[in-house]
């Protein structure tokens, strides 16, 4: 099963938080309310956003997060890759090759970029403004084109 990481699952439902009220200056305890997600993680994770240039951090008593975007102009990707880094699934393309056993003699490695950047075109085919619209966006189709 490929799966995201909780970080950026959790990422991904903070930022669609922030989405909802586009204007508004946010508190990582009013979005920790808002989703669930508890407010230490909350926090974290607004600073990483932030640090990633998809959330502007306001100091001060009436500070506070925003978004550094529209909504229709923040994909899913770029919230996956501000969290975890650049999206590969497997560690000899995302430069950890020398944990891998089969490094030396491996005959598909070559073929991973491909897949690589077909799961980060569907994640980028999907932004914020989709996720908050209602009905939910249709299902992205992968293709691989070798």
């Amino acid at each position: 099963m490929i799966r995201l990481t909780n970080l950026a699952d959790y990422a991904v439902v903070v930022m669609t938080a922030a989405a909802r009220e586009p204007g508004a200056k946010l508190s990582a305890a009013a979005v920790a309310a808002t989703t669930g997600i508890p407010a230490p993680t909350v926090a974290k994770l607004m600073g990483t956003l932030a640090r990633g240039g998809l959330l502007i951090a306001s100091r001060g008593v009436a500070g506070g997060f925003t978004l550094a975007a529209a909504p229709g102009a923040i994909s899913v990707a770029a919230i996956v890759e501000a969290v975890d880094g650049p999206i590969a699934l497997t560690n000899c393309l995302a430069g950890d090759a020398h944990d891998c056993a089969i490094e030396g003699h491996c005959g598909v490695r070559g073929h991973w970029g491909p897949i690589n950047r077909a799961v980060r075109d569907a994640l980028a085919a999907v932004t914020l403004a989709e996720l908050i619209r209602t009905p939910a966006p249709k299902m992205v189709r992968l293709e691989v084109n070798a």
